[in-house]
């Protein structure tokens, strides 16, 4: 190493197996901390996060991974969205406190092509079960408590051009200026059944957004349109409209999955045991079918719907019970009601969409309706199962990186 590196700003203050963190880095790092208020001991934390990028950076050369200029845009772009900036904002915010552009460059590149190593390496080994699925719709699980919030979304499919949709998405956050231009917006641009509202959404759960909306919209104030978020296979920009501070799960918000089996006899002696010898034959909604086999077809019935809209004696007999419990209390005509809880969600599930609107030819240059896009109703099944494997992701990768630096020879020169 020349003398003047060896003393000046790019002399190596740690060797990762014998790759050096210089005193330059140090310092950019140290500065970029500072601006985002990471809590922690900002030299440490510094450190620490260099240390961990030779390493994912050593572990992606060797996978020959390597991010394409686009990729490393659109994960700046993403980054500085999370702070209501675009990139050129970002950057110029950070300039003020001394932090280089390739400085945070490097920074958003180490990430991605972890990301992208850590995807290649674990994904096929991570499998979310409906079970799993359930309990995060559960109300249990607090999903759709907490704070709520008013707003308008544009989604816009990310196809094969996807570098046409992010710099659409990216003029729309930055030329809407009113409730009015995001209507318009919407109206032309969103594949959400939502934008016959001109995207226009009730109050729904901060919870209820994926978890990389979640911080930016908790961020904005009224009227302010988020930049652009990537949603995997869509584009989101939202326009906050209100906020309220928190409370319980609204009852509108939860949604019942429930079986009536109706046993001959009402309330005698002969319907009331054989109540009890369903009760000991079935775990679940699904062992139903099996006892009903053979009998007439209305003797049972499954319904899954918003708590409101369930009639009132049942949905006080089924706010006393759990997944799975079942209730002898009610009676209808001569026949004794075996009804049970099968499942209690904490969303409703996504809106129908008239099947005429969704296939309807639209105008040119308008995206058809996907059912599938849009969070007035709360997230899919699909959007709950990608988050669940975003998250078990997570915990692989940081147990290989914690593996690797355990392995690593990391020494100060």
């Amino acid at each position: 190493m020349p003398a003047l590196a060896q003393s000046g700003p790019y002399a190596p203050v740690m060797l990762v197996n014998e790759r050096a963190v210089t005193e330059f880095e140090l310092e950019q790092r140290i500065r970029f901390l500072t601006l985002l208020r990471v809590p922690g001991d900002p030299e440490a934390e510094a450190m620490k996060g260099l240390i961990e990028d030779r390493l994912r950076q050593e572990a992606t050369k060797r996978a020959g991974i390597t991010p394409t200029k686009a990729q490393i845009a659109a994960g700046m772009a993403e980054f500085a969205g999370r702070a209501n900036l675009d990139t050129e904002q970002f950057l110029a915010a950070i300039a003020q406190g001394g932090v280089e552009p390739e400085s945070f460059r490097d920074f958003v590149a180490a990430g991605i092509g972890w990301r992208q190593l850590v995807r290649d390496r674990f994904a096929q080994r991570v499998v979310i079960s409906e079970a799993e699925v359930d309990r995060a719709l559960s109300v249990p699980a607090q999903r759709g408590s907490g704070p709520r919030v008013l707003l308008s979304e544009i989604i816009i499919p990310n196809g094969s051009a996807s570098a046409e949709t992010q710099a659409l998405a990216t003029e729309l956050s930055e030329t809407i200026r009113s409730e009015g231009d995001f209507a318009r917006a919407a109206a032309q641009h969103s594949a959400a059944a939502s934008r016959a509202q001109g995207g226009k959404l009730g109050w729904i759960p901060l919870t209820n957004l994926p978890a990389q909306a979640r911080p930016v919209i908790a961020g904005m104030r009224n009227g302010q349109v988020s930049p652009p978020i990537p949603l995997g296979n869509a584009i989101a920009i939202f326009q906050l409209r209100g906020v309220q501070q928190g409370g319980d799960i609204d009852p509108r918000n939860i949604t019942v999955d429930y079986a009536q089996y109706l046993i001959p006899g009402g309330r005698g002696p002969a319907a009331l045991a054989e109540a009890e010898r369903v009760r000991g034959e079935v775990d679940t909604c699904d062992d139903l079918y099996r006892v009903a086999s053979g009998k007439p077809a209305e003797w049972l019935t499954r319904e899954t719907r918003a708590l409101p809209q369930v009639p009132s004696d049942i949905a006080a007999e089924l706010s006393r019970l759990d997944d799975r419990e079942s209730s002898i209390a009610l009676v209808r005509g001569d026949a004794l009601v075996f009804l049970m809880l099968c499942k209690r969600s904490a969303t409703i599930d996504l809106a129908a969409v008239d099947p005429a609107a969704a296939s309807a030819p639209a105008s040119e240059g308008v995206p058809a309706i996907d059912p599938e896009l849009g969070f007035g109703a709360g997230p899919s099944r699909a959007q709950v199962r990608d988050e669940l494997f975003n998250q078990r992701l997570s915990g692989l990768a940081d147990g290989w990186l914690a593996e690797l630096r355990a392995n690593a020879r990391i020494r100060t020169p």
